[in-house]
């Protein structure tokens, strides 16, 4: 007989599988739900700043844009005679310099010229020894005497035969003879006179002459040297100062303009600045220009002339050229600072009289100093803007102020 005790045990032991399981304590279930919802909360977090809207800057809202106009400083374009102005970096070139040398051989025996001096073509500025030449001079034109009184014998003779060929007094050979001698003598009597000619300009080659104006440089030799026409360094260089020349490059694309001119008869204006740019050396106008085009820099040289009546411009000193190439009249001009420059080309910004501002596209000409000439989408008296140009897009709410 089985035990009660031990059938209760077994029983529970042996419980059917289709008897649900007991659910955990409530406790139990609530132990892990705050870390679950913190974990939510910090990924709705993240999601919401990466998928939130950007914000527009404040200029792309019209309403905020015109609620704050933004501040400018503008000008009105004005109409006037307007000057094309190139300029360029030039060099000042005499139009001669001349190394004075000696034709002869010979002692330096005076020198009539100061270092610096201004001096004449033809002035007198040293004398070599002219003893030699004298001498020389003197063989030759005894030489052609003697030759001379030759000739003049040969020629007695001559007639002398043509008369007795005339009366058959003597044969016609002995004519013919004597002709032939009175032809040789007269081509010793011209190689005479060369000589003669020869001898006296060499003595004329003693007194050694400026050859141009000028003023003179320092002195390359001294009294007493022996001078040849060997030498190298020669005497003195004389460099003509008045007038005198600058060249300078203009680009090519200025060539058409300026020739124009030149063909119509036009001189026109050059001014020569210093090195800075600040005090005026002198005024000119432009001379010539070259027939050739630098492929290297894409320039043409240009050479303006000064008189230079107070020496203010050097040989080899450098000057800065302004050359007035034309004159444009009633151009709309206005302020450099106004010109901006876009995807399509120069622009400016036009303020209207409710100031809102438009984008103009404008044609420019050329530009002086500060100021631009308008060809094309400017009229005068139109206000552009100068400054704070950069904050600004086409239809923006502006407050202008007039700039000086």
């Amino acid at each position: 007989m089985k035990d009660p005790a031990t059938d209760s045990v077994h029983g529970a032991l042996t419980m059917p599988r289709d008897v649900p399981t007991p659910m955990p304590p409530r406790r139990a279930i609530w132990r892990f739900r705050p870390a679950a919802f913190l974990a939510l909360v910090i990924l709705g977090g993240l999601a919401w700043h990466v998928l939130k809207p950007t914000a527009l800057p404040p200029t792309a809202s019209p309403t905020e844009g015109a609620a704050r106009p933004v501040p400018v400083v503008v000008a009105s374009a004005a109409s006037g005679d307007f000057n094309v102005m190139l300029e360029a970096l030039g060099t000042v070139t005499p139009i001669a310099t001349v190394s004075v040398t000696a034709e002869v051989s010979g002692k330096l025996v005076q020198i009539f010229y100061s270092e610096g001096q201004m001096v004449k073509a033809g002035d007198v500025l040293a004398e070599i020894d002219p003893r030699p030449y004298e001498n020389t001079l003197h063989q030759a034109q005894g030489q052609l005497l003697r030759d001379q009184a030759v000739l003049d014998n040969a020629r007695i003779d001559l007639e002398r035969y043509r008369r007795l060929v005339k009366q058959d007094a003597a044969p016609r050979q002995q004519f013919d003879t004597q002709e032939s001698l009175v032809h040789q003598d007269e081509g010793t009597v011209k190689i005479d006179q060369a000589a003669v000619d020869s001898a006296r300009l060499n003595l004329d080659y003693c007194t050694i002459k400026a050859p141009v104006t000028g003023r003179v440089g320092l002195r390359l030799t001294d009294l007493g040297n022996y001078v040849g026409t060997g030498g190298t360094s020669g005497i003195v260089v004389i460099t003509q100062l008045q007038p005198i020349t600058v060249t300078f490059p203009v680009a090519e694309d200025h060539l058409p303009g300026v020739m124009k001119q030149l063909l119509a008869g036009a001189r026109l204006p050059v001014a020569a600045y210093d090195r800075g740019g600040a005090a005026l050396l002198a005024q000119g106008t432009l001379l010539t220009v070259d027939n050739q085009v630098d492929p290297t820099t894409g320039t043409v040289k240009f050479k303006a002339e000064f008189d230079n009546r107070d020496l203010s411009l050097f040989p080899n000193q450098f000057v800065n050229v302004h050359l007035l190439a034309d004159t444009l009249r009633d151009a709309v001009m206005m302020p450099a600072a106004a010109l901006q420059h876009g995807p399509k080309g120069p622009f400016v910004y036009v303020v209207g009289d409710d100031d809102i501002v438009a984008m103009r596209p404008v044609t420019v000409s050329a530009a002086e100093a500060d100021r631009v000439a308008v060809l094309a989408g400017l009229k005068a008296g139109e206000r552009v803007v100068v400054e704070g140009a950069d904050r600004l897009r086409e239809g923006a709410k502006v407050k202008a102020t007039e700039g000086r």
